[in-house]
């Protein structure tokens, strides 16, 4: 038994070693989307708490300094909020909506400025 424990703690360190490196490496673009997957796969679970963490990163991550971006940041910080308050009123699949269709906004948006 001792030696399964052993085995699986090693196993979980090596996960979370490769996990840290890849988010120690990860461009903004990744990381935003990879808060993104965090949080569509909270809400699907149901879990608010994750879920609603997840929105709180994404609302901290807006940039309302640079006037080019304050406008498309205050669009998306009133979203971020509907999709919390849906989320602690129990309608899921409209934070699930938005949260996915964001993404792929995102996706997009990235794809595009990757060719340019």
């Amino acid at each position: 038994m001792q030696q399964r424990a052993s085995v699986l703690y090693e196993r979980n360190n090596k996960a979370n070693a490769y996990l840290t490196k890849e988010i120690m490496d990860a461009s903004q673009e990744k990381l935003l989307l990879k808060v993104y997957d965090f949080a569509i796969v909270n809400c699907q679970r149901g879990d608010i708490e994750k879920t609603n963490k997840a929105i709180t990163q994404l609302i901290n991550a807006l940039n309302f300094d640079d006037e080019k971006a304050r406008e498309i940041s205050t669009g998306l910080f009133r979203l971020y909020q509907f999709a919390q308050d849906m989320m602690r009123k129990g309608r899921h699949e409209v934070t699930l909506k938005i949260l996915s269709d964001l993404r792929e906004v995102w996706v997009i948006v990235f794809n595009k400025n990757m060719r340019q």
